[in-house]
């Protein structure tokens, strides 16, 4: 059985051109380091906030790196240059609203603005892509929230089988799957 490839996506303007340090997409990668017990390989990039690089980058990830899971950090909020779940509704086939609202509803516990996140998630072929917002902590926090639902939803639309390492989380999978 081969890794498991996951895509980790950075989206942001001034990480790409180098004026800052990409911290969201290490702190996904230490997240999935700690929750998932199979084995995998990250699959990352830095783009800018422009809405074509990032559908491009999102069908890369899924349909030629074969990602069957991808995680952006960035360009959830209300701004103008804010475009990461446009890009991601544009490339899937079915949205999964669920996500967001669990991690806007985790987020709101921490912080009011938490309400001007609009991250979601979407399935594209056998891919489950899932925005993320950009801060570490609150990477931590919705990645956490969603991840118990992750493998499953994996499973149902023909991904490879991922583990969770279940002191960090719990995996739920109906009883017999």
């Amino acid at each position: 059985m081969s890794d498991a490839k996951i895509g980790i996506l950075t989206v942001s303007d001034r990480a790409s051109r180098g004026e800052y340090e990409d911290r969201g997409g290490p702190a996904i990668r230490e997240e999935l380091s700690k929750i998932l017990a199979s084995p995998w390989t990250p699959v990352a990039k830095v783009i800018p906030d422009e809405r074509p690089q990032i559908e491009a980058a999102l069908k890369e990830l899924c349909d030629q790196d074969g990602c069957c899971l991808v995680v952006t950090t960035g360009g959830t909020g209300p701004a103008a240059r804010d475009v990461t779940p446009e890009a991601t509704e544009a490339v899937c086939e079915k949205m999964m609203p669920g996500f967001g609202e669990m991690m806007r509803s985790v987020s709101l516990k921490v912080v009011p603005t938490a309400i001007l996140s609009r991250q979601t998630a979407g399935i594209r072929g056998k891919s489950l892509i899932v925005n993320l917002p950009g801060k570490p902590s609150a990477i931590a926090d919705c990645l956490g929230a969603v991840f118990p639902a992750i493998p499953y939803c994996i499973d149902l639309i023909g991904g490879p089988r991922l583990e969770t390492n279940p002191a960090a989380c719990k995996a739920f999978r109906p009883k017999g799957v």
